[in-house]
């Protein structure tokens, strides 16, 4: 075949030079003008199709080229007349064609499988660009927003502001929560951002949850949790004031009858007196659970301001310095970065440490040696600033760890129970969390998440 492919060139490159020296052939005999511009048509005619047979393969392979690119697969090789080398190459040709249908084709049946995937989980997925264009929605996405048809976010406008301006204004791993009152009721939409890129655009990929169930079961297992807690509280104030009440009435009656002024003696008085004080003092007991409630639910409004975590830490140090047994417990101290700065209330934040301090040196009041806390500041794998808390003590039992921070729980006899129901809502009240982590007889670590 390829020298066949030889021979169609020497063929043709041979009459050439024929035509050549016939037309030079012509021109020294002196034959007419005719003959010699036939001779020369000729020539040019043969170096036309010379070209055209070596430019060929090119103009097929551009060709398909330009399909590719054109996204266009449906081309036809090999050419039934070509043979060796260009045959070859036509046969080359065809086989990526092949097997660019095939990509297309695989990535088609893969594209519809995610997209079905997408359209059966019932997390809400969508895309959008910087504009605002969106670029896919699934069904859940749209039914949880309240719109049939989503292509641009300002349609959602329409629907709620707040949700409209919580999604325009989402930033990448941030997570909010919305509530939006629908015909079906009032729901609480989970919303996450995380961004990409595809090609030279930014896409940001948003997820929506209705975590509204959820929300309802958390906060009818803490009022439970709660109610629970106060109703030991109130009884064990009441109880004895009730008692003793009765005890005291029955001082005073004999068969249903008040007893005359005559028939009370000193013991009477004094006994009197002393069940008077206990109701004294327990009243004064419950009033002060009563307003320790109020504190706890009357938390003052962060004043933000942004300052230095290390100011924060060397305020903490002094203020450890003071608390009981301090001396006895070795505190250690990590910034990374040392310069990092905070935005939040440093007064409360203060408060929240402090206390995290107080139970981390109570917990480790019980072991003989190697007491230790270590406080690091440092930034989460979220770029999330963190203040964490930890502790070498006994740890935090898993069947109350659920416990610690409901109002009133406590474990110490002379514990309040709100320190660390308090720090929490301080931390929420900051937009963060307060979480923990306990492995028992080895450490306890506290999470401020920003």
């Amino acid at each position: 075949m390829r020298t066949n492919n030889h021979f169609q060139m020497i063929y043709r490159l041979v009459l050439i030079a024929l035509l050549s020296m016939a037309a030079g052939w012509t021109i020294a005999r002196g034959y007419s003008i005719v003959s010699i511009l036939l001779c020369v048509f000729l020539i040019i005619l043969m170096i036309i199709n010379l070209i055209y047979y070596l430019n060929s393969t090119n103009r097929k392979i551009s060709y398909f080229l330009n399909s590719v690119q054109n996204d266009d697969s449906a081309l036809s090789f090999p050419d039934g007349n070509s043979k060796g080398p260009v045959l070859e190459i036509y046969m080359g040709l065809e086989k990526v064609n092949r097997q660019i249908q095939k990509l297309k084709i695989e990535s088609h049946q893969q594209e519809q499988y995610f997209q079905t995937l997408l359209e059966h989980v019932a997390t809400g997925i969508v895309t959008f660009n910087s504009k605002g264009f969106v670029l896919h929605a699934n069904t859940a996405a749209k039914k949880m927003l309240g719109v049939k048809v989503l292509t641009h976010l300002n349609q959602l406008e329409k629907v709620n502001l707040n949700l409209f301006q919580s999604i325009r204004n989402i930033k990448p791993f941030e997570q909010k929560l919305v509530s939006v009152a629908t015909t079906r009721g009032t729901i609480q939409l989970s919303l996450k951002a995380s961004t990409f890129k595809v090609k030279d655009s930014e896409l940001t990929l948003l997820s929506v949850q209705d975590i509204r169930n959820e929300l309802d079961e958390k906060e009818l297992d803490s009022w439970m949790k709660l109610i629970r807690v106060l109703m030991h509280e109130i009884m064990n104030s009441i109880a004895p004031i009730t008692s003793l009440s009765q005890s005291l009435s029955n001082l005073f009656t004999i068969d249903g009858h008040e007893v005359l002024p005559r028939e009370i003696d000193e013991k009477t008085i004094r006994t009197t007196v002393r069940g008077l004080n206990v109701i004294g003092e327990q009243g004064n007991g419950l009033i002060q659970f009563v307003e320790t409630y109020r504190k706890l639910t009357r938390l003052p409004k962060p004043e933000k301001k942004v300052f230095k975590a290390e100011d924060l830490i060397n305020r903490i140090k002094v203020l450890y310095s003071s608390l009981e047994n301090s001396d006895r417990v070795k505190l250690t101290v990590v910034i990374n970065p040392p310069e990092m700065e905070l935005f939040a209330d440093e007064n409360l934040i203060s408060q929240v440490l402090l206390n995290l301090l107080k139970n981390a040196i109570e917990s480790l009041k019980a072991q003989e040696k190697d007491r230790s806390i270590h406080i690091t500041v440092d930034v989460t794998a979220n770029n999330r600033p963190e203040i964490c808390v930890s502790d070498n003590g006994p740890g935090i039992p898993a069947e109350i760890m659920e416990q610690i921070f409901v109002p009133f729980f406590t474990t110490r006899e002379s514990g309040s129970g709100i320190g660390l129901s308090l720090s929490r809502q301080i931390m929420r009240l900051h937009g963060g969390s307060l979480q923990v982590k306990s492995v028992p007889d080895k450490e306890t670590t506290f999470y401020m998440i920003f």
